[in-house]
């Protein structure tokens, strides 16, 4: 078949996406060209209605589209405890777990010297604060089960070990290690959470 620029460009496009190969992009370019104007413009307006209106929380981190978080200013949520997350969309995986009420903490990334990811980087001092301000009793540390979330779960546990009135758990290992925790399910979760351990 005769090369088409646009297509080409269409597929590179929709390859960049994680976990889309080229064959699957090709498919998908198909379908595009196979849809009518309407169904394409709404697609174009749910991508730029997400990329204009979603924004993390500056509190928790987790991803909003409105003024206010649902989760820091729900009432009805557990203010004690916190599961401190490495990015925002594991806060929706979480989400997902009827079992889980609390507040959530998002660090934007983990520890990794080949990333170039240092302390700095994290959203430790928040999270320092939040624990200072908001009365929080307990941080469940759901870091990814990857050296990098380890080593950020080690960090985290070190910075609140003097504080006495904190408890720091970790997710049990109801989680793989070198597993994400956006590809675990609903029960993994639960019995992750129903038997974290104590780091301190």
């Amino acid at each position: 078949m005769k090369e088409l620029p646009s297509l080409t460009n269409l597929i590179d496009a929709l390859s960049s996406f994680p976990s889309i190969g080229r064959k699957t992009a090709e498919r998908m370019a198909f379908s595009i060209l196979s849809m009518d104007e309407e169904k394409v413009e709404s697609i174009l307006k749910a991508i730029k209605d997400a990329k204009e209106k979603i924004h993390q929380c500056e509190n928790c981190g987790a991803l909003i589209d409105t003024t206010e978080c649902p989760y820091c200013n729900d009432s009805r949520r557990n203010h004690d405890t916190c599961i401190v997350l490495s990015y925002p969309k594991d806060v929706f995986i979480f989400d997902k777990v009827d079992e889980y009420h609390g507040q959530y903490h998002v660090l934007n990334g983990e520890i990794s010297s080949s990333k170039g990811v240092g302390i700095d980087d994290l959203r430790i001092t928040e999270l320092q604060n939040r624990v200072e301000n908001e009365g929080i009793k307990e941080l469940i540390l759901a870091t990814n089960s990857t050296i990098e979330g380890e080593i950020t779960a080690m960090y985290v546990s070190k910075v609140f070990e003097d504080n006495k009135d904190l408890k720091v758990t970790r997710l049990a290992r109801g989680l793989p290690m070198g597993g994400n925790i956006e590809y675990s399910d609903s029960l993994t979760l639960i019995k992750a959470l129903e038997n974290r351990t104590d780091i301190k």
